[in-house]
């Protein structure tokens, strides 16, 4: 998973997947989700970002950095 914010535009993209977006769909105002061919929801795209979310901090929790193995 990626995130990109762009400060020009105010907008935050959050890419799940390096597989190519055929199909958006806005499903609030300036939120918009990407999905590929097969109907997987591959980003999401959110103008004004910084007026719906707080940009300031990013927190991650029990996210796996490594595969166990086996």
């Amino acid at each position: 998973m990626k995130l990109d914010y762009y400060p020009d535009t105010d907008s935050l993209y959050i890419d799940f997947s390096s597989r190519p977006s055929v199909e958006s769909q806005e499903v609030s105002e300036g939120v918009v989700l990407d999905y590929d061919a097969e109907g997987t929801l591959v980003g999401i795209d959110i103008d004004h970002a910084s007026r719906k979310l707080d940009l300031r901090e990013l927190v991650t929790t029990h996210i796996p950095l490594a595969t166990p193995k086996a």
